[in-house]
């Protein structure tokens, strides 16, 4: 029997993850930003890096409790919830590149944007197929054996990068198996072009270990729920996340923590720093009953992924009318660059935030 006992520290780390995001996604200029609000160039971790990872654990946590409502259901009927949410959440993702729609051509005229130079996977996508696979994983497999496939999963992902890639440049960006996947089967034109190559840091076969942190969150969930509040738990939870942090630093020395490829190593070390994370939540909230803070994030928590799809449309809506470097350069830049693109980024943070008070004041939440 699962108790009905909800803790508070879960809406509060699934907040926290959205704060940070917004920030992390939105500094006044990343040229002058501070260094753990950007992400490692190539091998290596920040606090930004934590940011995605931590939100697809976020989604195993809510993934726990929307599985409990299933129980009545027909497989039929789980399957094609499953598999809509799966579509709704990736169809955005893709908008979300496509968007605003509207473009202006050789000739200085406004025109339809073309699909064919359109980015296919990023963000929501990666989280859609995560989610998906994930909860197909789980709803057939049980936990014991989701938990069993992710550990194959990570094992076998490491000897894919070695087999599949260029001969000495394994683990580069130009030619690691990822990308060789990708240029295959999306195209350069469908692709990420940000950096010196057509790279896709959401790419396809980096996406498969990215499903073992959604369902590590759902396990993380599952325990934290079951076992209760209770000392030991906590203990368990604080033990289980030092062993994986251990262990991705250890992984590391042969296969190096990195985010863009989303290695085993990475997925350790952040699956072992997202429960260490909502271990030291829960003990300062459920414990210690410190909670006078949480509502802020709980804000955030209530309507996720509509805030998260929101500051996204905003930044776009800005950057494409030049509002947000107009912005950041004559109000911000006076506290400092750096400072400056900080302030900027909470600013933005906070009028999401404030988006999210008002949907909460009337009781409106927002469900993709």
């Amino acid at each position: 029997m699962i108790p009905n006992n909800r803790f508070i520290s879960l809406d509060v780390f699934r907040g926290l993850i959205i704060c940070l995001m917004i920030i992390v996604n939105t500094p006044g200029s990343h040229d002058t930003n501070f260094a753990q609000l950007e992400h490692a160039d190539w091998n290596g971790f920040t606090l930004a890096d934590l940011v995605f990872p931590s939100f697809l654990f976020a989604v195993g946590n809510a993934l726990f409790f929307s599985m409990q409502k299933w129980k009545t259901m027909t497989q039929g009927q789980v399957l094609a919830k499953i598999g809509k949410r799966t579509l709704l959440l990736f169809i955005i993702g893709y908008l979300l590149h496509w968007f605003p729609f509207f473009e202006t051509n050789d000739q200085g005229h406004l025109a339809f944007k073309s699909f064919a130079g359109t980015r296919i996977m990023g963000i929501l996508q990666r989280i859609a197929l995560c989610y998906g696979m994930a909860t197909l994983m789980i709803y057939y497999l049980k936990p014991k054996g989701a938990l069993i496939v992710s550990v194959l999963i990570l094992i076998a992902y490491q000897f894919m990068l070695l087999w599949f890639g260029e001969p000495g440049h394994e683990l580069e960006m130009a030619g690691n198996a990822v990308t060789k996947l990708d240029l295959w089967l999306l195209g350069p034109n469908h692709m990420n072009h940000g950096e010196v190559v057509p790279f896709e840091h959401e790419g396809l076969l980096s996406t498969l270990p990215a499903i073992t942190n959604v369902v590590a969150g759902y396990l993380a969930g599952w325990y934290i729920q079951t076992a209760g509040k209770t000392k030991r738990m906590l203990a368990w939870l604080i033990a289980a996340g030092a062993i994986l942090t251990v262990l991705g630093l250890c992984w590391n020395v042969v296969f190096p923590i990195n985010k863009n490829l989303w290695t085993s190593s990475f997925v350790l070390y952040s699956v072992g720093l997202d429960c260490l994370l909502l271990a030291g939540i829960i003990y300062i909230t459920d414990f210690l009953n410190i909670t006078r803070w949480t509502w802020f994030f709980e804000m955030f928590g209530k309507n996720a992924l509509f805030i998260y799809l929101l500051s996204e449309v905003m930044a776009i809506l800005l950057r494409a009318t030049h509002l947000y470097k107009w912005i950041f350069n004559h109000i911000f830049i006076v506290a400092g660059l750096y400072t400056g693109s900080l302030l900027f980024a909470i600013w933005f943070m906070l009028m999401c935030w404030l988006t999210g008070l008002i949907l909460d004041k009337r009781k409106i939440y927002i469900r993709v």
